[in-house]
């Protein structure tokens, strides 16, 4: 099974699959330790949603991906979202939520876990996660969490190229993300920035809750000069925010300006790009170990090369 498990992953590095990790990681096999007695699993983290239809096309189609990717490790699933979780299990839903599932995986004798979030940017769901994972990291041999989907520039253009296929340019593409109120958000601006790069002028940003607001996407929208406008949710799941903010709220104000509108009601979740780039982050961490800021400084003492 070992032998298998590592001859898919020079695969995937020989095509250049694997995501790109730059300076910041050493290569490090995750299964190298794995002693008789241990027990590796996978964690897939989801924000969540209530929604069923849109949980059954990307949740659960990614989690059913990554067990078939995996076959040999148990794969399990955590939602992030504490109103989601009470919502579902007011529903006879149970979800648990990250901490709680890798302290059932600690009480099942799992040693080694690999965790992997369906998260668009590295913002605060990411940030909660790891600590999270902090507070048990003693408790098991190793713990490894894969990136969100946007982290490098690689990630970017990837991104791109999976959203930009098939698409019209006298139609105004308008990808509407969740967005945050930290610095994070510039995540956002970075996607308007690439995209335009790469010569889709007629792909614009915006966000909810941050920035490029509303009001940053319209301006960009009318210099533009088109007319016809797709709004497409840029977020794993096409659910509550996509239904009423942008099906809603945001349609209708473009239409009361004079567009014509129309709704991509489908979530990254659905892009099967998509979810081959958060199996090549998974992927890549089974043989990369991220190195910290110190780890980083001493390396470049020893070695004598320039940090950056």
């Amino acid at each position: 099974m070992r032998t298998i498990f590592i001859s898919f992953i020079m695969l995937l590095t020989t095509f250049g699959l694997l995501a790109h990790g730059g300076g910041n990681y050493e290569h490090s096999d995750f299964f190298s330790s794995l002693q008789a007695g241990d027990k590796a699993a996978i964690l897939m983290v989801h924000f969540g949603t209530t929604h069923d239809d849109t949980r059954a096309l990307t949740i659960d189609v990614l989690n059913d991906r990554v067990k078939q990717q995996f076959p040999d490790l148990e794969v399990r699933e955590a939602y992030t979202s504490r109103i989601v979780i009470k919502r579902l299990g007011d529903r006879g839903i149970a979800k648990q939520d990250p901490l709680e599932a890798l302290q059932q995986l600690k009480s099942e004798g799992y040693t080694h876990i690999l965790i992997q979030s369906s998260t668009i940017i590295d913002g605060k769901e990411m940030e909660s996660l790891e600590r999270n994972a902090d507070e048990v990291r003693d408790e098991f041999k190793e713990i490894r969490i894969g990136n969100p989907l946007l982290f490098d520039p690689h990630d970017y253009k990837a991104v791109i190229a999976a959203i930009t296929k098939e698409t019209d340019k006298n139609l105004g593409y308008v990808l509407v993300g969740h967005g945050t109120y930290d610095s994070t958000t510039a995540q956002y601006a970075m996607l308007d920035y690439m995209l335009k790069a790469k010569g889709h002028q007629n792909f614009f940003v915006g966000t909810i809750e941050g920035y490029p607001e509303y009001d940053d996407m319209l301006a960009q929208l009318q210099q533009s000069g088109l007319k016809n406008v797709v709004l497409v949710p840029f977020m794993f799941v096409a659910g509550e925010h996509a239904k009423n903010d942008i099906e809603g709220d945001w349609k209708e104000k473009l239409e009361k300006t004079g567009y014509t509108v129309d709704v991509k009601m489908q979530g990254l979740g659905q892009n099967v790009a998509i979810q081959d780039l958060f199996i090549d982050h998974l992927t890549f961490k089974t043989l990369h170990r991220k190195l910290d800021i110190l780890e980083k400084k001493a390396k470049y003492r020893q070695t004598g090369e320039k940090e950056e």
